[in-house]
């Protein structure tokens, strides 16, 4: 690949299946893209016109869409920028090119809170890139259908307009359609519980527990998504759009998800190292899940479907004692 850097484009910082997608967005919102992968197999695939086989199979990308091992690279000119790497890395990832971010918007694009730490992503990003602009963009998606241009619409959450316009710039389209909002807790928060919630869906549907409790999980982890959300500063319409409902209905209801494919097995008794030793994708719920609980206990907020997930998770609790502990609480008023 040469090393000449193409002037305001779009770099794409990961290149796994939703990184790809990105990278397909950005690209049909008329712009050139640089995709950093830290896989050296990724970027050859991607620059001999193979695509992302390893990670988005069957797709085919512009020509457009130049990939690179050198984040410098990716970074240097570009007018807006898209992390798309696991949350738990992203600190890893982003602290070295802290000076290559200043003053330009990065938009947050992988839900999760830090294990090691309890911060959500945006804390990460201000503490590791202080001089950048911060937005979220999270939603229901399922990276192939946004790579394949299939109709998909999120919401993009910053304090600043012009950042919000950047990003808007970057990845806009009529069939990839951000809708904005400055409430960038609210939009974290709803995706980094998703995926928790959505494990516990597929744990529902692997025991075989029918729609009905399927159903009401999703509207009482939806009732866990708000209480957090407004202890920690973001609003419950964000909760209730996108970033929020949307997602958890996408992730709770498909096993196209990672996370929720990930439950169903563990529902028909496989092990969670077994179900992670095949996979090649991060499954962002495993390690969300210890994460989340402890933001809410810090916190004093209750949420005990994300408590019973993180138990049979990093627990190794017993799954049919756990379901029957959370069917065994006390009948409660439904707002409360």
């Amino acid at each position: 690949m040469s090393t000449e850097v193409i002037p305001e484009h779009v770099a794409v910082i990961g290149g796994g299946a939703w990184g790809t997608a990105l990278a397909c967005a950005a690209r049909r919102a008329g712009n050139d893209v640089v995709l950093w992968a830290r896989n050296a197999q990724v970027v050859d695939d991607i620059n001999n016109g193979i695509g992302n086989p390893l990670y988005l199979p069957d797709v085919a990308l512009d020509a457009g869409i130049r990939a690179t091992t050198n984040m410098a690279e990716a970074l240097e000119d570009a007018f807006a920028i898209l992390l798309v790497v696991p949350s738990q890395r992203m600190r890893d990832v982003i602290a070295p090119v802290a000076d290559f971010c200043a003053g330009r918007p990065v938009a947050l694009c992988s839900k999760g809170v830090e294990r090691s730490t309890g911060m959500l992503m945006s804390e990460v990003a201000e503490a590791c890139l202080p001089d950048a602009e911060v937005a979220v963009l999270s939603g229901p998606t399922f990276a192939r259908e946004v790579a394949l241009g299939l109709p998909t619409a999120v919401t993009l959450a910053a304090e600043k307009t012009w950042v919000q316009d950047a990003v808007l710039k970057a990845v806009g389209l009529p069939t990839f359609r951000p809708y904005v909002t400055d409430d960038v807790i609210g939009a974290e928060v709803g995706g980094a519980v998703k995926n928790v919630l959505a494990i516990a869906c597929g744990i529902v549907t692997g025991r075989e527990l029918g729609e009905n409790a399927r159903a009401a999980l999703v509207t009482r982890g939806l009732a866990e998504v708000m209480r957090l959300a407004e202890k920690l500063g973001g609003r419950a319409e964000t909760i209730m759009g996108l970033s929020g409902m949307g997602d958890l209905t996408l992730t709770c209801n498909s096993p196209q998800s990672r996370n929720m494919s990930f439950g169903i097995e563990l529902g028909r008794g496989r092990s969670v190292q077994e179900i992670l030793d095949e996979r090649r994708a991060v499954t962002e719920g495993v390690w969300s899940a210890e994460s989340v609980t402890a933001l809410a206990r810090k916190h004093g907020v209750e949420m005990p479907i994300c408590e019973a997930v993180n138990a049979i998770v990093t627990g190794n609790a017993d799954i049919d004692a756990t379901i029957q502990t959370l069917l065994n609480r006390p009948f409660r008023a439904e707002g409360a």
